[in-house]
């Protein structure tokens, strides 16, 4: 009590007293039950301190995710298509924007229910390796750098910039070394190499925790290396903590701490596992396999001062997101549920749909019709809307809502398909649709519709591709017909059922064809190169997707998305699913001709490179070397175009990429426009593991090569030296 009769305030509640103080304050006055019930993410309310219930699982990876209506932006992978550092960092803080209105409106009606705290367990940035991985879709694709640029822009725009509160906390994920199989990832055990850890499967990590400070970090399921991921004294302590430097805490996957020792069989009960668990510093479960360490603190198998030091991790992080905090003095508390669908964030998603978009191929327009516009060049697309009397708009994908979302997703208020799209941008043309065929089923009865929708129009547009029944996570229910669960992986990298059969009867009118595939990963669509004139990738576009195909079709939005991923032409020229060696994988390892390469797009207009030139011509470690290049639009209309970067070891003595990506930069340019663009190569780009399972940089020789994918570049060498 006070001089005066009033009880004083606790220190833990005082936002005046520092925050280690307020948590060591809090954590003293806890009971061992109460410190379990904690550290795990349904944690129980405590009454007599205050604490109401809080649930830490919320997911945001592409919009808030499960949490009622939200604006939804396009799955992951197409957010990377985008190759826009600016534009993920605009969506990142429109989603945190959402997240917060949604959490203190939620409080306000005294909802603390699952998916509407601010721990959110976003981004997936596990490294793309394999394209029959369900859960791909998910992540920024198959290279490090991309994967670590868009990232650190993702994680920087969740947790926002104010000097003392944090606006959300992101959750990078799985650490490491995970990328399927999904059916086998409760026991599986991925084996990396020194190198193809460092080299490949790290580095978006370290660049999430190091450079954008992410306070929480997701273990995978997983073993790597023998090493349970929750329960990893090399990943966990040795990597995370020691090198990196990390502060903040870990949270398990769901049910992996159990899995310990009923699928990897590490230790045999529940209260070994969270012993090693929470001792190599898993500090947070997704499950309810921490109610064991009442007993395991009471075995002797672990003692009450380890929980107390995740404690502090975990309410060190409640405190900097002003849980305890009166709103008042939180600024991101002011938000208002406003925020949540509003039409700048509507906005900001059909350009993001739009960005993502891809042209895969567009042909010469041979077929004499005269439904290509004069638009910097002579391609199929874009079709010229005034020519257009009957449209077919045809396929699985042409009109189900469902399939703009991808999985882990919000609900939005509105959406468009591609057939909305397109009758919305036509409303004086003859819109005729015909679905043809289920994504994965083997009836052809539909195709009989679909060729008379065919017949006689002017250009049939079919919409193809996967769904969330073809990929996703491993029991996944999001996405897929009431009842049913995704297969999880894909077997094979083609279109899946009779979708080709149906591309090809409509083929076979005569009537020119465009491909918009939806999917959330590579399909090796072949016969698709080789017959139709224009291919466009869309993945899973979010709530804007078919306003966003339909602009692109028809030329109101000029196609600037590059592949993240590399698309074979058939699953014989992957490795083993199983195999985690990166060697024959990816852009940066395969030595066979893909169907489209990584980095790959087209656009509407040209573009050109002129004046490559290097800050010197030797490299120094600790160093850096600027790399510029001018680049001009020559075509009739405005683009965007990615300009990439990429670097080549000319003569390594160990196992190297034969090429990787080391900067990009989209710009747009006006016709007629120059724009110089700059780059910055630092040694730690050029760093190798040797034989010995050192980190150096290797002195040698290197070549620059810059353009708009890996093909058409301009390049120039310079040499790294030691020192």
């Amino acid at each position: 009590m006070t001089t005066d009769g009033v009880a004083a305030v606790p220190a833990y509640r005082d936002p005046h007293v520092p925050i280690e103080t307020r948590v060591d304050d809090l954590i003293s006055r806890m009971t061992l039950e109460e410190k379990a019930g904690q550290m795990m993410n349904a944690a129980p309310g405590i009454p007599r301190l205050g604490i109401p219930q809080y649930d830490w699982w919320n997911e945001c990876l592409h919009g808030v995710g499960r949490a009622g209506i939200a604006t939804v932006f396009p799955q992951a992978i197409g957010l990377a298509a985008t190759w826009n550092k600016a534009l993920m960092a605009r969506v990142a803080t429109a989603i945190s924007d959402e997240a917060r209105a949604k959490h203190h409106e939620a409080i306000r009606n005294d909802n603390h229910e699952i998916y509407y705290g601010l721990t959110f367990w976003s981004p997936n940035i596990n490294i793309f390796r394999d394209p029959r991985w369900g859960r791909g879709q998910e992540t920024y694709g198959e290279d490090p750098y991309l994967t670590a640029r868009m990232g650190v822009e993702f994680v920087k725009g969740l947790q926002g910039d104010d000097a003392r509160y944090l606006k959300l906390v992101a959750t990078p994920k799985h650490y490491a070394v995970h990328s399927g199989p999904e059916a086998d990832r409760h026991h599986f055990n991925a084996r990396a190499s020194e190198r193809d850890l460092r080299e490949t499967y790290l580095p978006a990590f370290k660049a999430t925790i190091t450079e954008a400070k992410a306070v929480s970090i997701m273990g995978a399921y997983n073993r790597t290396n023998g090493e349970p991921c929750n329960a990893s004294p090399t990943l966990l302590q040795q990597i995370l903590r020691d090198e990196w430097g990390f502060q903040g805490y870990v949270v398990s996957d769901c049910g992996a701490i159990a899995d310990i020792y009923k699928d990897h069989h590490v230790v045999n009960t529940p209260e070994e596992a969270t012993a090693i668990s929470v001792k190599a510093g898993c500090d947070l479960e997704c499950g309810a396999t921490y109610r064991a360490l009442m007993n395991a603190v009471k075995a002797g198998l672990i003692d009450e001062a380890t929980l107390d030091v995740s404690l502090r991790r975990l309410f060190t992080a409640r405190m900097r997101l002003g849980m305890f905090d009166p709103p008042e003095v939180v600024p991101y508390a002011r938000i208002p549920i406003e925020v949540n669908d509003c039409e700048v964030h509507q906005a900001l998603a059909l350009q993001a749909a739009c960005e993502s978009i891809v042209l895969l191929k567009n042909a010469v327009n041979g077929f004499g019709n005269g439904l290509s516009a004069e638009y910097g060049g002579n391609g199929f697309l874009p079709l010229d809307k005034s020519k257009l009397k009957t449209v077919a708009v045809i396929g699985p994908n042409a009109d189900d809502h469902n399939v703009l979302l991808g999985n882990y997703n919000g609900m939005p208020s509105k959406s468009y398909t591609p057939l909305d799209g397109i009758m919305a941008a036509l409303p004086d043309a003859e819109v005729r649709y015909a679905k043809g065929c289920s994504i994965a089923g083997k009836s052809s009865n539909g195709f009989a519709w679909a060729v008379e929708a065919a017949e006689g129009a002017d250009v049939a547009v079919v919409c193809l591709g996967l769904s969330q029944q073809m990929e996703g996570e491993e029991g996944q229910e999001e996405g897929v017909e009431a009842g049913a669960r995704s297969f999880g992986d894909r077997g094979g990298l083609d279109l899946p059922g009779v979708q080709e059969e149906l591309l090809k009867a409509v083929y076979a009118t005569g009537t020119p064809v465009v491909l918009v595939l939806l999917s959330g990963s590579a399909v090796a669509v072949n016969w698709a190169d080789e017959h139709v004139p224009a291919i466009v990738e869309a993945w899973y576009p979010g709530q804007a997707g078919g306003t966003a195909i339909a602009e692109v079709l028809f030329g109101d939005y000029n196609p600037a998305g590059r592949l993240p991923v590399t698309f074979y032409k058939s699953v014989e020229q992957l490795p083993p699913f199983e195999d985690y060696r990166m060697e024959g994988r990816t852009y940066r390892y395969f030595t066979g001709q893909p169907l489209y390469a990584f980095g790959h797009g087209l656009s509407y207009t040209t573009f050109t490179y002129a004046n490559l030139a290097l800050s010197a011509g030797t490299l120094k470690a600790g160093e850096g070397l600027t790399v510029t290049v001018d680049v001009t639009n020559t075509g009739s209309h405005a683009g965007d175009e990615v300009v990439q970067l990429y670097l080549t070891d000319v003569k390594g003595s160990t196992m190297r990429p034969m090429r990787f990506l080391a900067g990009f930069e989209r710009v747009s340019l006006q016709p007629g426009d120059t724009k110089m663009a700059t780059f910055t190569v630092l040694s730690e780009q050029l760093h190798v593991v040797d034989a010995e399972g050192r980190w150096v940089v290797e002195p040698g020789e290197f070549q620059a090569a810059v353009g708009g994918g890996m093909a058409h570049t301009l390049t120039a060498n310079f040499t790294v030296v030691a020192s």
